[in-house]
């Protein structure tokens, strides 16, 4: 499975952003699909995941403000973020893991795609 993120940016402290990830592979429907993000001088942690099976989890940290959805025709799984804050700046990073199943540490995702850098001015 190849991943390639997409739609950082630069947003104002309460606006929204939109970001998608692209798949490529005939079995992505049966991934579960996350994302993390990573900011500057600390570790990679994770934001939301989905699977095709039993639904979508969120960092506690972020329910409310960011949503994750995929779609199984196109082969791509998007993070809507609003509400943003300054802290939410980082590299944002989808991920698959070849389970039904969530999971929140790194080393549970077999495949990443680059990054997308989102910066949330004040």
């Amino acid at each position: 499975v190849q991943l390639q993120a997409f739609g950082g940016g630069l947003v104002q402290a309460g606006g929204s952003l939109r970001l998608s990830c692209a798949a490529s592979g005939r079995t992505f429907s049966s991934y579960t699909m996350g994302w993390f993000r990573q900011a500057p001088g600390k570790e990679r942690e994770f934001v939301a995941g989905i699977s095709w099976s039993v639904g979508s989890t969120y960092a506690d940290s972020l329910k409310g403000r960011f949503t994750i959805s995929r779609d199984n025709a196109k082969n791509t799984v998007d993070l809507q973020m609003n509400s943003l804050k300054p802290e939410d700046t980082a590299v944002y990073y989808c991920a698959a893991r070849d389970s039904r199943w969530f999971a929140r540490k790194t080393y549970e995702y077999e495949y990443w795609g680059r990054g997308t850098l989102v910066t949330v001015s004040s």
